[in-house]
C-alpha cells in the first residue's frame, strides 16, 4: 500500500484504514439545503466521491413524500451522469 498522501488529501484524522480523504467541499443553498462532497481514495486505490445531502422537506406528509420520490429519481440521474466516464466496461 502506498503510504504517501495525494496532494488533495487532508491527512490527519481524516485518513484511516488505508484510505485518503479530502476536506469536504460545502455547497449551501440558503434555506433549502446543503451538500458535502468529499473525494476519497479507498485502500484498494479506487477513488470515489462521497456525497452527503441535507434537504428541507415540506411539513405536509404527501408533499414530503413527493419530494423524496423526486429526489431519488434525480439522484439516479446525477449518479449516472457523474459516473459515465468511470464505469468499468465488461471485457
Amino acid at each position: 500500500m502506498n503510504r504517501r498522501h495525494p496532494d488533495w488529501c487532508a491527512g490527519g484524522h481524516r485518513c484511516g484504514l488505508g484510505e485518503h480523504r479530502a476536506d469536504p467541499l460545502v455547497v449551501n443553498v440558503e434555506g433549502l439545503g446543503r451538500a458535502l462532497l468529499t473525494r476519497v481514495r479507498a485502500a484498494d486505490g479506487r477513488e470515489h466521491a462521497e456525497v452527503t445531502l441535507t434537504v428541507a422537506l415540506a411539513a405536509a406528509e404527501p408533499v414530503a413524500r413527493a419530494q423524496l420520490l423526486g429526489l431519488a429519481r434525480d439522484l439516479g440521474a446525477v449518479i449516472g451522469r457523474a459516473t459515465r466516464a468511470s464505469v468499468r466496461r465488461a471485457a
